[in-house]
């Protein structure tokens, strides 16, 4: 039994680890994109944007989005962001409370 719950914590921090760094990397491609887009140079391209918000940079994604006011005005990123972030807050106490 000590084995699984070591297992578990272990992958907790795991997890933590990623979703630290794919929120910080959201945050920064976001920045990027906005420095691209005032430059005129080529940009990260939106279905990019929301992937990383997908596999769990969203809260990084809303403060990019809220820091360098990019993406702002476009529905798909001020309603989507924040409603993909909701459906994985859900997600993530379902599991817990399924895991209890």
């Amino acid at each position: 039994m000590e084995i699984i719950k070591n297992n578990m914590q272990q992958d907790i921090v795991y997890l933590l680890v990623y979703v630290l760094l794919i929120n910080i990397i959201a945050f920064l491609i976001y920045g990027i994109d906005k420095y691209r887009a005032k430059k005129g140079k080529y940009r990260i391209s939106e279905n990019a944007l929301m992937f990383f918000v997908i596999i769990g940079g969203s809260i990084g994604a809303i403060i990019g989005m809220c820091f360098f006011h990019h993406k702002t005005k476009k529905s798909k990123f001020y309603i989507g962001v924040p409603s993909i972030l909701i459906i994985q807050i859900v997600i993530i106490i379902v599991g817990v409370v399924l895991i209890n």
